[in-house]
């Protein structure tokens, strides 16, 4: 039988499992990163915008739920070519590309830029680090050599601390540094043998992941989690939200068999849950369970709802990446959008 280690060494030529187990360095650099702000520190903003793609706008449904306690204004994450229509010299406007040449993202910093100048910028460099210099932007450069999402914690530890800088929101060393201890003692745990995460892939291989998250709060981990499927296992995955898919998608379950298609449930669960949510997700699995699907319910035991946040979106992380090796995938391929990409750069 394979080990962890022969697995790697066929399946992974890139090594994605040593940037998981030093996952928590990336959040060391971009928390101790020394950046400037001056120009607008001193303002005040109605609303924030983070315009961004995949991973560097996935750190920014994170910050949602991260905050939703704290955050005084709204935060939109902006996935498109344009800007909204709200936006104006009140908005601040976050700029976020790992690679600096996200052809959305430069589409929406050009555009904001004929309307006012309260925007900055988060990447590696490429065409938005030479605009932004161009154009006297602020730019916060993290760290190169990554897959953009393989650097979530580069993306939203950065984008934590930039709100932070700005005094949007009140300091955030004492969670951060927990999250960091917790990722560095997981991260030797998730890359033993027979640990937890990888029993957990174990069990979800060869199945359709449904996953399911409650608004607001763990909303982005079950959308992570989907888009982690989807880029690392090279698979399918849905993601759904409580309480709107008691709306609509719960009577989905009246006509499947688990016969005709396979597939597993995945909760994301948390005490901090409105009772009601909590009754949800009990009766929807129990609606669910009735055509003979597995359930798989994932939930942090940390004390802190930001550490259990976090906790739960790097076991994802992990589980998605064994996922891969398990079915003989390589974790960093992403060849579709490699081919989508040419096609859309022919003139």
């Amino acid at each position: 039988m394979l080990t962890i280690a022969d697995l790697v060494n066929k399946y992974d030529p890139q090594n994605q499992f040593e940037v998981l187990v030093n996952s928590y360095k990336q959040i060391e650099f971009a928390w101790n990163n020394q950046f400037s702000l001056s120009s607008l520190k001193r303002k005040k903003f109605n609303s924030i915008v983070v315009t961004g793609l995949g991973g560097s706008a996935i750190s920014a449904d994170l910050i949602q739920n991260y905050l939703v306690s704290e955050l005084k204004i709204p935060l939109i994450v902006n996935r498109n070519y344009n800007l909204p229509n709200f936006f104006n010299d009140k908005t601040l406007l976050i700029v976020s590309s790992y690679s600096g040449n996200t052809e959305e993202t430069v589409s929406v910093f050009k555009k904001a830029l004929k309307v006012h100048s309260n925007i900055l910028c988060i990447t590696t460099g490429g065409k938005v680090e030479k605009i932004a210099a161009k154009n006297n932007i602020p730019v916060v450069k993290v760290l190169k050599g990554y897959q953009p999402r393989y650097s979530l914690a580069l993306s939203f530890f950065t984008l934590l601390k930039v709100l932070q800088t700005l005094n949007i929101i009140n300091d955030q060393s004492r969670v951060v540094n927990k999250i960091i201890k917790l990722w560095k003692q997981n991260g030797e745990g998730f890359s033993k043998e027979n640990n937890i995460a990888i029993k957990y892939a174990e069990r979800i291989i060869g199945k359709i992941p449904v996953i399911y998250s409650a608004a607001d709060l763990t909303s982005a981990v079950g959308y992570r989690f989907k888009c982690q499927f989807n880029e690392n296992s090279k698979q399918h995955a849905f993601a759904n939200q409580l309480p709107e898919l008691n709306h609509n998608e719960i009577v989905g379950w009246e006509s499947f068999s688990e016969k005709n298609m396979s597939t597993i449930l995945l909760n994301i669960l948390d005490k901090n849950y409105n009772s009601q949510v909590e009754k949800r997700f009990k009766v929807t699995s129990e609606v669910a369970s009735k055509s003979g699907i597995e359930i798989i319910n994932f939930e942090s035991s940390q004390k802190d709802f930001k550490v259990r946040l976090l906790d739960i979106v790097f076991l994802c992380d992990w589980i998605t990446y064994y996922v891969a090796i398990l079915r003989g995938y390589d974790p960093s391929e992403i060849d579709n959008i490699d081919f989508l990409k040419s096609k859309l750069a022919e003139k």
